[in-house]
């Protein structure tokens, strides 16, 4: 989500006239688009503000994201940074860059985003959460839910296939709660979906308690929605999920898994799909038996990818004050142990796709080499003598698998 407010950012910059320094160290404005969500991001942005206040004195420092709300941050960051502003309140930046100017009404998700290349991009269609997790910053530093309207949304959508995308990923923090007049996320991923052009769809992130039987039936169903469906658990044992407050059980979880596997069975018969999440080990009071549960839980979904997060304790949130006790020494244990189960489960998954031929769309070259991703969002290295790839779609034949990726030649048919 920070990616698609910088192109947004970037595009009102460029319509302002300014343009993009070569070297930060030159730069007369730098805006910190900031994470907060791990201390680890939060530490490495006042780490780079620093060394730039440090080396370019000259430059006007703003921050934005997650940190931009925070009444420490502004504090610690008072003589540094010229202006903060949470994307939720895009208005006050609008007002510093213009002169004269007096926005009332934060529209940041109506500017036209300097997207990052054609071929790939990135459209929210909703920001803010409701949900409140205990552990997480997101309701204070974006606000509640808003959707943007679908006809806004889809006309986006077909600027970008006209410009020649081949991938378009829906964004929200918490994406299947969309709904606009009478558009939910079901319907929305259908209308996009009817569009014409040779495209993909990807979506993130959807919350478990709302994955309804009738998005799980679409997803499944439609020709462009890519067979790759992120689901977050963050824990599988059900007293950590209760102090999460994430609104869903184990049981829950796991059956609306085995729907997903049902509906592309049923829906898209033989078709290779993928399944990730996201996991926080070491949440206060997770005990050695907690962590198992959820690794039973890995072990029975066999997920493709698995992005791990030590628990780090958030200013804001309702976790804040209890005590930390899981040694960090512990976390990144149980962050190993569980990373050694996603290893067997990822190469055992790789191992089908040897000897098939997959779609798979170029984002890079390096040293003559091609790389891209399948529908299924599995690292690609191609071995072809084509040129001028980058951005297309190939038929790439799996001639090697490993843990993380898979290797290929193009397939002429």
């Amino acid at each position: 989500m920070n990616i698609s407010d910088s192109e947004r950012i970037a595009g009102f910059l460029e319509a302002q006239k300014l343009k993009p320094a070569k070297d930060i160290a030159t730069a007369n404005l730098v805006i910190f688009n900031t994470c907060g969500v791990r201390k680890m991001a939060e530490d490495r942005a006042y780490g780079q503000i620093h060394n730039l206040w440090k080396n370019n004195p000259r430059a006007k420092i703003v921050l934005t994201g997650c940190l931009a709300n925070r009444k420490d941050v502004q504090e610690n960051l008072k003589d540094k940074v010229a202006l903060f502003f949470p994307i939720s309140e895009f208005n006050k930046f609008e007002n510093w860059i213009i002169e004269n100017s007096n926005t009332t009404k934060c529209d940041y998700l109506h500017l036209t985003p300097k997207y990052s290349n054609k071929f790939s991009a990135h459209v929210p269609i909703m920001t803010g959460c409701n949900n409140f997790c205990s552990y997480c910053v997101v309701p204070y530093a974006r606000g509640r839910e808003v959707s943007r309207p679908a006809e806004e949304v889809l006309a986006e959508i077909k600027k970008i296939i006209a410009n020649g995308a081949k991938e378009i990923t829906l964004l929200g923090q918490n994406v299947n709660s969309y709904k606009s007049k009478n558009y939910n996320f079901a319907k929305l991923l259908k209308a996009v979906d009817a569009l014409p052009g040779d495209f993909w769809i990807r979506f993130m992130t959807p919350h478990p308690k709302d994955m309804t039987n009738a998005l799980i039936e679409t997803i499944t169903s439609l020709e462009k929605v890519c067979e790759a469906v992120h689901l977050p658990i963050q824990s599988g044992d059900d007293t950590i999920l209760e102090k999460m407050n994430r609104q869903y059980t184990r049981t829950h979880y796991l059956e609306l898994i085995e729907k997903i596997k049902k509906g592309f069975a049923q829906n898209k018969p033989g078709t290779i799909f993928s399944l990730s999440s996201d996991i926080i080990v070491g949440f206060p009071g997770e005990t050695k038996a907690q962590l198992e549960k959820t690794a039973s839980v890995m072990r029975k979904v066999k997920y493709d990818m698995v992005f791990f997060g030590q628990f780090s304790p958030r200013p804001l949130t309702a976790v804040w004050k209890l005590k930390d006790n899981v040694p960090k020494t512990e976390k990144v244990r149980r962050e190993k142990y569980l990373n050694e189960i996603l290893s067997q489960t990822a190469l055992v998954n790789n191992q089908e796709y040897l000897g098939k031929t997959f779609l798979v769309l170029v984002n890079s070259e390096k040293n003559s080499r091609y790389f891209g991703q399948t529908r299924t969002l599995k690292n690609v290295k191609i071995e072809t003598d084509r040129k001028n790839l980058i951005g297309q779609f190939v038929e790439v034949k799996i001639t090697r698998t490993a843990t993380w990726n898979l290797e290929g030649e193009t397939y002429e048919k």
